[in-house]
């Protein structure tokens, strides 16, 4: 068991999402960068669909209660263990009485925690990813007490950690396609589009990123229609909004852009002001 002594910023329960029940108005949700959380998962020999913790922007502080081993990956936030420092993306073996806490944020936005075995929190539709409306809690809260998995083999602490490519959180190449209403745009507006340098505004979670340039609109509204995670949405008012995991099934903007799927991992790791371009997925 792990008790949460602080919870940081925003800290959930996510998995790989709930894939099955959108025509009934449910989103996928899911770990915002799943490369990130996919990798913690694999270095702890876990399934790839355990449930890991994402952390946004600052760390929580966690009380172990039981032996473990965890993984973090995705943005070095400064990780602590009993107050001395560890890396990111390496094996960390935990005793009982161990904390874990973080300082500061050295890059990336968001980082995963995995246990050994995974976290056992509640099943809501084949997932245990958190969304507001669909689990008791969209987030944890200080107190809450978290329930973890058997390690599903012996593991050894070590000192080597996995060398990543830190491209991913530098990057500011965002790959798309052309969305389902791209054609419609005149000419000038496709170009703009990607030639057009682009930054977060202050408004963005995990339902969507809304970005600061105003985009001149002259499209109509379309019939409610399907989108996703990674669609690009461009509103009466010029503005364009970048829908993430926990996005709505449907919507009535023009999708006029579609993030690759290795693109909405890149994404979720910037954060207000930081800048992109859209470029065409190869």
């Amino acid at each position: 068991m792990i008790k949460m002594l602080k919870p940081g910023f925003f800290t959930c329960i996510q998995d790989l999402g709930r894939m099955n029940y959108q025509e009934y108005g449910v989103p996928y949700s899911g770990a915002m960068d799943r490369y990130s959380a996919q990798l913690s998962n694999a270095l702890l020999n876990n399934k790839v669909e355990a449930a890991v913790l994402e952390v946004t922007m600052t760390g929580p502080e966690l009380f172990f209660n039981s032996d473990t081993c965890i993984c973090i990956t995705g943005a070095d936030l400064s990780p602590l263990l009993n107050a001395e420092n560890i890396k990111n993306n390496q094996l960390i073996q935990i005793k009982k009485g161990d904390v874990l806490s973080f300082g500061r944020l050295k890059y990336g936005f968001r980082a995963y925690i995995a246990v050994s075995g995974g976290f056992q929190s509640e099943i809501v539709m084949q997932s245990r990813s958190m969304y507001k409306g669909i689990t008791k809690d969209f987030r944890l809260s200080k107190g809450d007490e978290l329930q973890i998995g058997k390690a599903t083999k012996s593991m050894q602490a070590s000192n080597a950690a996995l060398k990543i490519n830190r491209a991913q959180f530098k990057t500011m190449s965002i790959e798309v396609f052309k969305g389902p209403e791209f054609d419609q745009l005149s000419k000038a507006q496709q170009k703009q589009l990607f030639s057009q340098e682009f930054s977060v505004s202050k408004n963005h979670s995990r339902m969507a990123y809304q970005l600061k340039e105003p985009f001149n609109n002259s499209l109509q509204a379309i019939i409610t229609s399907l989108v996703m995670p990674g669609t690009v949405q461009l509103t009466p008012s010029g503005s364009l909004i970048v829908l993430l995991r926990d996005c709505q099934t449907t919507g009535g903007y023009p999708r006029v852009l579609q993030l690759k799927e290795s693109a909405v991992d890149i994404l979720a790791q910037k954060f207000t002001g930081s800048r992109f371009r859209f470029v065409p997925a190869n």
